[in-house]
């Protein structure tokens, strides 16, 4: 994801309730974030829906290399030959 540039991608509530079409149309455009301040202090991320995906994405791929890890620090897993066998075994090959 595109890093935001405190200069053009924070912007005010009150601004982007104003200006909403050309906000989301610059998120599309450029990839990046604006952020939505509201009383001096930041409320919300306005983001394009590709890149929330891709987030969402790698924060699943993330999660599922954390548990691994800890289920290999547990001992709860196969080597490559006890897999290979169970993959045979469900295809029956």
């Amino acid at each position: 994801m595109p890093r935001i540039q405190l200069d053009e991608d924070v912007r005010s509530l009150s601004e982007f309730k104003a200006k909403a079409g050309s906000f989301i149309e610059k998120v599309r455009k450029t990839k990046r974030p604006i952020v939505l301040t509201q009383n001096g202090k930041s409320a919300a991320v306005l983001i394009d829906v590709a890149e929330y995906e891709s987030l969402l994405e790698k924060l699943e791929l993330l999660t599922e290399i954390r548990i691994a890890e800890e289920q290999i620090e547990r001992g709860e897993f196969l080597d490559h030959e006890a897999a290979k066998m169970k993959v045979l075994e469900k295809i029956k090959v």
